[in-house]
């Protein structure tokens, strides 16, 4: 379950934020499976979807992470889960995506795509309200 602004996420879902407030981010990893999983590190990267197949993720200007965007998971035990918090501040308005990954700890070996069912995470910074 991925939560952003206290707001579940989904793939038809678009939540609104406004740009220079901090907008908290919740991801909880649910064991669905018979036997425990882990070590394994859970990685946030946020990106702009240029509608032509581009995807830019150079965004260092304009979004940054209070925290860390990526957390580290050492074991989850069957029919548990593991929640981790973050938050986003958006520096400019556009719209954002935000791609959830899960790879092995110590390396960058992504997990098998059967593993996750991750909704697309899709963030629209505005301007504030005066």
């Amino acid at each position: 379950d991925i939560l952003v602004d206290g707001k579940v996420c989904d793939c038809d879902l678009v939540v609104t934020c406004q740009v220079g407030d901090p907008v908290p981010l919740q991801v909880k990893l649910t064991n669905w499976s018979k036997h425990s999983v882990g070590p394994f590190a859970l990685t946030m990267m946020p990106y702009q979807d240029y509608q032509n197949g581009v995807h830019n993720y150079d965004l260092q200007d304009a979004i940054t992470f209070v925290g860390s965007n990526t957390f580290y998971i050492d074991t989850v035990k069957p029919a548990k889960n593991s929640v981790y918090f973050g938050a986003l501040l958006f520096l400019y308005t556009g719209d954002f995506y935000l791609n959830i990954k899960f790879h092995e700890d110590k390396c960058s070996r992504e997990l098998p795509l059967s593993w996750l069912c991750l909704p697309s995470v899709h963030i629209r910074a505005t301007e504030p309200v005066a």
